[in-house]
């Protein structure tokens, strides 16, 4: 729990910080460019609804008394009549636009899944999967909440305001000028309040990540920080930026307060002033009693729309902020590619591999070089171990087989063809792996076991975990098979999870296999019973063994011996004891102190 989080909008984040970042959810939308179009005519229709409403009460009060009784009758039942079409075109509005909402969320959070699942392992060691989360929750809520309600509400009163202004200005010009006096007092605090606005907006979704990020991270790692009692370290890292988070929120809060209340206090001041100017014309007979009074209803839904405007601008900051944030997900860079135009695998791949001349350093890690020009030839079929202390540069060798990331320089190869040069789903197939942590699904046993080849059948799955040494503890669950494993596999012990993950490689059939440390976590009896499923395995396919107990790699056809990024030694055990190098002093370590007889 070292890595402590911090806000990730910062310095570092594009510079558009405005709402017309909204303008990228457009191609999210056009698909339902029909449904959007019913949307506005439901939205259109409701606002001229509601601005007819004033010249039929103009009508009502200079005529009041006047008119027959059946006309005045008339005028109350059109009333009604425009009640009812006002009502019915709100509740169309709200279903479609709600609706769309939802849709258009759901398309968001898809498009931005499936792009993070394929981002190498480079991407990850730059962002939290918290954040990550926060960014497909919070934000896209956020866009919901917009697209469902704030932009239909804010379309609705831009066109009341400005149709409300045109229709002011006909009934009396001299008054309606007067309200626009007060126009440039509104902008302005809007304007000046509003990018304060923005950028509050956009820190206090980038604290909420960042609590994301702390709580999956400790969530995640829970028995760790249980068994080191680190629950009140935790607790208070937590706190620390849940409390960071809300005080960013309150200056968010105050702002768009602040704002608020400036905007309504002039609105509304300053349409009381026009009336008392009004109110004195009517006593002076410059403009009758319906007309000051359709010109006061029209004044007031006008003041209503810019209040509600200055409301709406920042929920649409925020959700531009959110936007924002969404896209840089969507148009990050891999650091791993696939080519344009990919090469073609042979029909029946070998599993030839080779590395030439390869250097590698991890983004994390610039200073230190993970492999330092390796070259190494794995034929097909062969079976070779790699040896060596931690940090030899081991696993990297698997990370690079797989291309979770690129050499800076040399290439690796498969049956001959670069895999830079390969489409990175298609000779993955290829390859079957066991992880040195064994990723474990909340889902069933067998359904564990089948994620390394869904189209399986339930003989198949439980054949691979006899062949795994796995049927029996399988069998004892208390559904077999069909229990579930809970979360990350917190029903099994380590060498449980580690047998399910070679169930899963031994299924996938693939020519090529990559172990990484995984018998490591077996007791001495379910290592050789592993170790000979592994060998009947292995046999026809290109295995490649990372392992430290050398106990298990004696077999191999081949020990490629590894230190600091190098390979200093290759050859059978016998050899290389009898060379008195690395390997030796290895084996001297397990062997003669009895280590590997545990």
């Amino acid at each position: 729990m070292a890595r402590q989080p911090t806000p990730t909008g910062s310095d570092d984040r594009a510079s558009s910080r405005h709402v017309g970042a909204l303008a990228r959810l457009w191609p999210f939308m056009r698909p339902y460019r029909g449904q959007l179009a019913l949307a506005i005519l439901a939205l259109v229709l409701t606002a001229s609804v509601s601005l007819v409403l004033p010249l039929a009460v103009r009508r009502v009060v200079d005529n009041f008394g006047m008119e027959e009784v059946g006309l005045l009758d008339k005028y109350f039942a059109a009333a009604i009549c425009i009640a009812a079409l006002l009502a019915l075109g709100t509740g169309l509005r709200y279903a479609l636009v709600t609706r769309l909402g939802e849709r258009v969320v759901a398309d968001i959070r898809m498009a931005v899944f499936g792009r993070v699942i394929g981002m190498s392992p480079a991407f990850y060691e730059r962002t939290m999967t918290g954040e990550v989360l926060s960014r497909i929750t919070t934000d896209t809520t956020l866009i919901q909440s917009v697209i469902g309600s704030s932009v239909s509400i804010a379309l609705r009163n831009a066109l009341i305001f400005s149709g409300g202004l045109v229709l002011m200005l006909f009934t009396s010009a001299k008054l309606t000028g007067l309200v626009l006096l007060i126009v440039p007092l509104v902008v302005v605090p809007i304007l000046t309040l509003g990018r304060h606005l923005r950028k509050l907006s956009r820190e206090n979704q980038d604290w909420i990540a960042a609590s994301s990020g702390n709580a999956s991270e400790a969530l995640l790692s829970v028995q760790t920080v249980q068994a080191f009692t680190h629950e009140a370290l935790s607790r208070a890292a937590f706190d620390r930026v849940t409390e960071e988070s809300f005080n960013s929120a309150k200056r968010r809060i105050t702002t768009r307060a602040l704002m608020t209340v400036i905007v309504i206090f002039l609105v509304f001041s300053g349409v009381v002033g026009v009336l008392w100017i009004g109110a004195h014309d009517v006593r002076d007979g410059a403009m009758t009693t319906g007309a000051l009074v359709q010109f006061v209803i029209f004044s007031v839904m006008v003041a209503g729309a810019v209040a509600a405007l200055s409301e709406i601008w920042g929920e649409l900051q925020r959700a531009a902020g959110a936007t924002e944030r969404l896209v840089e997900l969507l148009s990050v860079e891999d650091a791993v590619q696939d080519p344009a135009s990919p090469a073609a695998l042979p029909p029946v791949v070998r599993g030839d591999i080779a590395f030439e001349n390869v250097h590698f350093r991890y983004p994390s890690r610039p200073a230190v070089a993970a492999l330092d020009g390796i070259d190494l030839t794995i034929r097909a079929g062969e079976t070779v171990a790699l040896v060596g202390p931690s940090g030899a540069g081991k696993s990297t060798i698997i990370q690079m087989i797989l291309r979770f990331y690129d050499p800076e320089s040399g290439r690796v190869t498969l049956d001959g063809i670069d895999l830079a040069a390969l489409e990175r789903g298609a000779f993955r197939r290829s390859v079957a792996l066991v992880p040195q942590d064994p990723v474990i699904f909340a889902a069933s046993a067998r359904d564990n076991i089948r994620f390394g080849r869904p189209d399986a059948s339930d003989a198949e799955v439980e054949a691979a975990a006899q062949a795994a040494a796995a049927d029996s503890f399988i069998a004892a669950l208390p559904e077999g098979y069909d229990s579930q494993l809970g979360e990350r596999g917190v029903m099994l012990s380590g060498g449980q999870k580690q047998r399910i993950a070679i169930a899963r490689a031994i299924l996938r059939n693939a020519p090529v296999l990559l172990l990484d440390e995984a018998t490591s976590a077996l007791d001495a009896e379910s290592e050789r019973l592993v170790q000979t499923a592994v060998e009947r395995v292995a046999e026809g396919r290109t295995t490649i063994i990372v392992a430290h107990r050398l106990a298990t790699v004696k077999k191999a056809d081949r020990i490629v011996v590894m230190e600091n990024g190098r390979i200093v030694a290759e050859g059978s055990h016998d050899a290389l004891v009898a060379q008195d190098g690395l390997y030796a002093r290895l084996a001297r370590l397990q062997f003669t102190d009895g280590i590997a007889a545990e």
